[in-house]
């Protein structure tokens, strides 16, 4: 991999709303901002991902480090910061003050909740020592900062551990490993802390931290480190700190190694290590693991984004081309794909499951129809037969139960064959958020015809002929009524949706590109052009999609300000990253040898590496320039869709 993202700051402003973050494939994660702070509540040094009912719990919090030279004075580590890089995309901080040079470097072994934090001396570190006092305030990661200081019930030290009990939550466990330590308990210490970010949402910033005390090494020799850990103590101890470095190193370079042939160098490596991040091992659900571990498989989903989203089944289901399929882990595909088979209800496979719960919630009419979708791509990529013999079944009962109705009044007109839903109070589509779609929507007609598509020739082959015939009867019906109803010819493109509470919804919107862009499009091909025009005028911009065009009257063109702000703003102008994607399909349906256009579109995405969350694609853009990051610092379908795209247009440059 010869990617390396490198930053060195010249004044504060430099590093202002730069973030960085690494995870344990667990759901568990490290995060906080490159100058040395925490941002968000969400922010920690080890941000565990413990069993149900706790989740992602903040255990460590962050660090007060200072370094004492053997000359001169004291200082704070960060307040000497150089340069800031990604390594085969973990963080290196560099330091240097007169007459020492520092290194800062910090891993999460694989599948642990247990980090390291390593400190080295890259030049006259003799006799200089590093003093660390750890902050602690326990708390759920998504929880808000108003909930009561978790003071440990009981401290013990041992040589270099600290290991502090938390209740009912698994103890924290600290070692600092380095030369000559010293360890002073001196009774606990609070002190008040702020995180900006949440006093920019308008949400409590406040809140105490405590501290046991403090730990110090030389920085002589090998250096020092300090590991922090929910684990026991066997499996701490199991591997120095270099070797879980060399480890993880390891790995990464095997995953670009087996991605690919366009994503192993530059920018796309560093993407193929970024996708890494949301495919998890989720704990604490012994019943899901139970049923798919009984077919021969284990248990795998996807973190729709961090730092506060658990697995979405929409989000999943979209993903699971880009994040597995494109980057060479298909038997992880498998097992998401049965993970979510064993969570079939009533036709439904589920929105997401809450953080720290064991079941999931079904509120989504798209996120079963991406499930067909992603069940597609899957045996396109790797020809396995056998999956889709064991899944079949799952597939054919949620066609039934579409036919006939399911919760949410998600079900078939028999009018016209098309797909409706709606329920009040319930925000069915992915548009979830502030926008009420309740009737026929564009896109979910879409993915009902792309289904039905799939069906017909699974069916086929099946040798259930009475059933394939079934279903290309419904695709026919349904594209018959689909082109009918939604082309607007007044404005030249087709609306959001039909049928919907107040009348046809004429809005500019991003959803129609997805009439295009599956491999089974609904719409009429002499439509293509002048559709993806539309989109390409008024919703393409540097980072993605916007949701809606600028000139509807409720067009919002910054996604700020508190939660109902937002909230409005989501989808009424925010820049979707992910919808990247699904333009460049669309382009390369109408455009099939300009495969370089769209390469042009997606390298738009190479500065915003070294933005926001460094290294990864964030969830969502300001509507207007200089379109800004928001929302969470990393999306699994920003960076899964990236990686398919450009993949998909690795043909079409040659």
């Amino acid at each position: 991999m010869s990617y390396q993202l490198t930053i060195r700051p010249r004044d504060p402003a430099d590093l202002a709303g730069k973030e960085w973050h690494v995870p344990n494939g667990l759901g568990g994660y490290a995060s906080g901002t490159l100058a040395g702070g925490n941002s968000r509540r969400h922010d920690g040094i080890l941000v565990a991902a413990l069993d149900a009912p706790y989740g992602r719990t903040v255990m460590l919090d962050r660090l007060d480090e200072v370094v004492h030279p053997r000359t001169g004075a004291s200082f704070p580590l960060f307040s000497r910061l150089a340069e800031f890089r990604l390594e085969h995309g973990l963080p290196v901080w560099r330091f240097e003050a007169p007459g020492l040079v520092l290194e800062r470097r910090l891993v999460m072994p694989y599948r642990q909740n247990t980090v390291h934090v390593q400190y080295r001396a890259l030049e006259n570190g003799d006799g200089a020592r590093l003093e660390l006092r750890p902050w602690l305030y326990v708390r759920s990661a998504d929880g808000w900062l108003d909930q009561p200081l978790l003071s440990p019930a009981a401290v013990r030290a041992d040589g270099s551990r600290i290991e502090m009990a938390m209740g009912s939550v698994p103890p924290l466990r600290l070692e600092l490993r380095g030369a000559d330590f010293s360890l002073l308990l001196d009774g606990g210490r609070r002190m008040e802390a702020v995180w900006p970010i949440e006093a920019q949402r308008y949400y409590p910033d406040r809140a105490p931290l405590w501290s046991p005390g403090t730990l110090a090494a030389d920085l002589s020799g090998g250096g020092a480190a300090l590991v922090a850990s929910t684990e026991d103590w066997p499996a701490i101890e199991a591997m120095s700190t270099d070797e879980v470095f060399a480890a993880e190193q390891e790995r990464r370079r095997r995953l670009v190694a087996q991605a690919h042939p366009a994503l192993r160098d530059g920018e796309p490596s560093q993407l193929v290590l970024a996708a890494d991040a949301f495919i998890f091992t989720p704990r604490g659900r012994p019943g899901l693991a139970a049923r798919t571990r009984a077919f021969g498989d284990d248990i795998r989903s996807v973190i729709a984004g961090y730092p506060w989203f658990n697995d979405w089944g929409r989000d999943t289901m979209i993903s699971l081309e880009g994040l597995t399929l494109v980057t060479g882990r298909q038997q992880e595909a498998r097992w998401i794909l049965s993970t979510f088979a064993q969570y079939v209800r009533d036709g439904l496979i589920p929105d997401n499951v809450p953080d720290g719960q064991t079941e999931g919630v079904y509120h989504a009419a798209d996120a079963t129809l991406w499930f067909f979708h992603a069940v597609g791509r899957y045996v396109a990529a790797t020809g396995d037969q056998s999956t889709l013999a064991l899944i079949l079944p799952k597939l054919v009962d949620i066609v039934d139960h579409h036919r006939c109705g399911t919760r949410f009044n998600i079900g078939v007109d028999p009018a016209d064959g098309l797909l409706r839903q709606g329920a009040e109070g319930y925000m069915l589509t992915w548009m979830d958020s502030a926008t009420p779609r309740r009737g026929k929507a564009v896109e979910i007609n879409a993915l009902w015809y792309n289904a039905l598509r799939l069906m017909e020739g699974w069916l086929a082959q099946a040798g259930d002929r009475e059933g394939a015939d079934r279903a290309r009867a419904d695709a026919d019906r349904a594209r018959e009524s689909f082109n009918r109803r939604f082309w607007n010819a007044k404005t030249g493109f087709l609306y959001d949706l039909v049928d919907g509470e107040a009348g046809d919804d004429d809005a500019c919107r991003c959803n129609q590109i997805f009439t295009i862009s599956l491999p089974h499009p609904i719409l009429d091909e002499s439509r293509w052009a002048p559709v993806l025009d539309v989109v390409r005028e008024r919703l393409l911009t540097p980072f993605g999609l916007r949701s809606l065009s600028r000139d509807a009257p409720d067009y919002r063109p910054g996604y700020v300000g508190d939660l109902g702000s937002r909230d409005f703003a989501y989808h009424r102008g925010t820049v979707w990253a992910w919808l990247i994607g699904p333009f460049v399909d669309a382009w390369l349906k109408v455009n099939p040898h300009d495969g370089a256009g769209a390469r042009r579109i997606l390298e738009g995405f190479y500065p915003h590496l070294a933005d926001f969350a460094v290294g990864t694609i964030a969830e969502v853009f300001d509507g207007d320039p200089p379109h800004a990051p928001r929302g969470c610092i990393a999306q699994a379908w920003s960076v899964a869709e990236w990686l398919r795209a450009w993949v998909r247009t690795a043909d079409a440059v040659k």
